[in-house]
């Protein structure tokens, strides 16, 4: 029975010891200093050795302005025997407090002082310093606990400081410090000196780390030079330059493959710097032994012709292709030729036929299951541009079964609504976006959710669909590259459905074509009319990116494009468009971009 009893009180203890621990730090959160402090000074009573009982009950005396009991106690546990020195800064702390800093300053050296006896204790005073943004005094904790014992390193720690700082250049030292003695990886230190470099090249920083890696290169040959190199040319959109490092790094490389090349290709093209990109694609077909790193190469650089609108210039590509073809032969290893030669004479030749039967045959070759995919995909896309509605049908469905969670499983279902909706058929449209309304891709669940009010909305407001089924004319146009007929069949949506929900689509999608054939000024007043006659619409949003895009891209009107930016971040923080929104509005604002 007495040790049952002595087991009760034992738990009792246990139980009131978690409260009180737990109540000390509830009301220190909520800012109720006076009661956290009778709770931390039982708990300090009861566990003297528990520093982080110690530093709650000095932090609850420094918020209630009792720095004489705060002073009396860290005295009791600096002359206590196995005090922590990490107590010198802290009663350094509490004579800052009150303005001594004289006072202060000797307690602080005090704890300097105790790396000489033991270089461990660096890290941990040097953070001390840190939480009350003691910067030189953190400095010197950590440099001179380096020098004592040349094991530790905590170059990345004063790399942080030194950024806090503003000191550059002793920062990009230090960084660069830790690649050299293998201490971090690349990736690791470029997340860290990101923040600090802009896309101008002539910003201060940006030129302070180019010298560094010079340096670095002239003093210590070494490839991660040209890897930083190339990184910093990438963000100052200098593919040009970039393309000399990535070269070096693949010449110096014993087996290195061309992934570094294909993806800095891949960047200078999507930023339209199309001869750079021409060139890298050119360098890795002579270079590499890979023939499908070679092919795609090729294709690459067929896709950089196909932006010029000569249609003069189509029957020299055409040869192109045909070139390909002859050499690399129709195969199951060589489908991205297969598709991309019959995309080539379906959307820019206007024969979809030999198109359409070059991917039949192509569907007799040994393929997997994503394969075939792959080709059905592109075959019902051929099959929509030449209306063979129900034929594409069959294929998008047949992917979506047999890919059900996957996401060209979605696009296909989504290839399906869309389908019917060229077709017409506006209610199994709508039933197969219902689904991809919750789609793993947001690309293709705002897709979805755009076409999906598009038609419900004017399917409510006339019984007879006389305007949707306009309006899918004229995206089917769009679609088929008819720029100029789609316009028309848009303008008398717009001429002929004043005042209907259709208009501001008709609209968003005339502004977009209009872009595409270069008249950015119809087109700017297009997204205008959106923003000033449908303000509270479910394409104001849109509207607001394609002009903001519309005036940072094309038309160089940097502060319009940063006030549409901002109406999207204030007033339509669901939008698709938010993120990008906002990343655009602070780089335009001139802030750092991580």
């Amino acid at each position: 029975m007495r040790i049952f009893i002595l087991f009760g009180v034992f738990f009792i203890s246990i139980a009131a010891f978690a409260q009180d621990d737990f109540l000390a730090k509830r009301y220190f959160e909520d800012g109720d200093f006076e009661k956290s402090v009778v709770f931390y000074e039982k708990l300090v009573k009861k566990n003297p050795r528990r520093t982080d009982y110690s530093e709650g009950l000095i932090a609850c005396y420094q918020q209630l302005e009792r720095y004489t009991e705060a002073e009396t106690f860290l005295l009791n546990q600096i002359n206590s025997t196995r005090t922590s020195p990490v107590f010198y800064i802290e009663l350094g702390y509490n004579y800052t407090l009150q303005n001594q800093s004289e006072k202060a300053k000797q307690y602080y050296e005090k704890a300097i002082a105790a790396i000489d006896k033991n270089p461990n204790h660096g890290y941990s005073l040097a953070l001390r310093f840190q939480k009350y943004a003691l910067l030189d005094y953190s400095i010197k904790a950590y440099s001179k606990a380096m020098e004592l014992n040349p094991k530790l390193n905590f170059n990345y720690q004063l790399a942080r400081i030194y950024g806090e700082q503003g000191a550059i250049d002793r920062m990009f030292e230090a960084y660069l410090s830790l690649l050299i003695d293998k201490r971090t990886s690349l990736s690791k230190v470029v997340r860290s000196i990101d923040d600090f470099i802009t896309d101008e090249p002539d910003n201060a920083n940006n030129i302070k780390l180019k010298t560094a890696l010079l340096k670095n290169a002239q003093n210590n040959p070494n490839v991660i030079w040209n890897e930083l190199l190339s990184w910093l040319f990438v963000q100052q959109k200098q593919y040009s330059s970039a393309f000399r490092q990535e070269k070096a790094i693949y010449k110096r490389m014993d087996g290195a493959t061309t992934q570094r090349l294909e993806n800095l290709g891949d960047i200078a093209f999507e930023n339209s710097a199309n001869e750079t990109a021409e060139d890298i694609y050119t360098y890795i077909i002579e270079n590499t032994n890979d023939e499908v790193t070679k092919l795609n190469a090729h294709l690459k650089i067929l896709d950089i012709k196909l932006l010029d609108t000569d249609p003069k210039k189509l029957t020299g590509i055409e040869k192109q292709y045909r070139a390909l073809i002859d050499q690399y032969g129709y195969k199951s290893q060589t489908l991205q030729l297969q598709i991309a030669f019959a995309n080539f004479l379906t959307f820019k030749k206007n024969t979809p036929e030999p198109a359409i039967e070059i991917l039949k045959n192509s569907l007799n070759l040994p393929l997997n299951v994503r394969g075939t995919a792959y080709v059905k995909m592109a075959l019902g896309d051929i099959l929509v541009f030449n209306k063979k509605f129900n034929e594409a049908l069959i294929y998008f469905s047949q992917i979506q079964k047999k890919l059900k969670n996957d996401i060209l499983g979605q696009n296909a279902r989504y290839k399906v609504a869309q389908t019917s909706f060229y077709k017409g058929d506006f209610d199994w449209a709508l039933t197969q976006l219902k689904v991809l309304r919750s789609s793993t891709s947001q690309l293709i669940a705002n897709d979805a959710m755009q076409l999906s009010l598009l038609i419900s909305d004017n399917s409510l407001e006339d019984s007879t669909q006389t305007a949707l089924k306009k309006y899918a004319r004229a995206d089917l146009l769009a679609y088929q590259n008819k720029t100029k007929e789609a316009l028309t069949a848009l303008e008398d949506i717009l001429q002929n459905h004043k005042g209907e929900k259709i208009e501001d689509e008709a609209l968003l999608k005339q502004g977009e074509l209009l872009e595409s054939v270069q008249d950015y000024e119809a087109a700017k007043f297009d997204y205008q009319k959106i923003i000033e006659f449908f303000p509270d619409g479910i394409l104001a949003d849109d509207a607001h990116f394609a002009l903001a895009e519309l005036y940072r891209t094309v038309l160089n009107e940097p502060e319009k494009a940063k006030a549409h930016y901002e109406k999207i971040i204030y007033n339509y923080q669901d939008s698709y468009y938010f993120p990008q929104a906002r990343k655009y509005f602070r780089k335009l604002r001139g802030d750092s971009i991580n």
